[in-house]
């Protein structure tokens, strides 16, 4: 947890993917997560948390992840747009820039 929480804390935008490897939409998002690394390069960090192996963090009070795949973009710290569910490209685009 030490370590997500110096991942998330900086002027940087991290796009956090919550996924489980059983799962068939967390699949799917995998490809489309490296289409935006792609499109954004360095003005974004994606990070990818098993939600199996990190449960304390699912739980946490400030993410609550009920559902995978869940997304969720924070910078210095803060939560700044969270999503459920497979999301196409350009929004989850859309939603970086817009936020940043």
């Amino acid at each position: 947890m030490e370590r997500f929480n110096k991942l998330i804390n900086g002027d940087k935008p991290v796009l956090v993917d919550f996924f489980a490897t059983w799962c068939g939409p967390c699949k799917m998002m995998s490809p489309i997560l490296e289409e935006v690394k792609h499109n954004l390069g360095e003005r974004i960090t994606i990070i990818k948390v098993d939600v199996d192996k990190n449960q304390q963090l699912m739980a946490h009070p400030d993410y609550q992840v009920k559902g995978v795949p869940t997304l969720m973009l924070f910078q210095n710290g803060k939560v700044l747009w969270k999503q459920s569910g497979v999301v196409p490209k350009d929004e989850i685009i859309d939603k970086i820039l817009s936020s940043i």
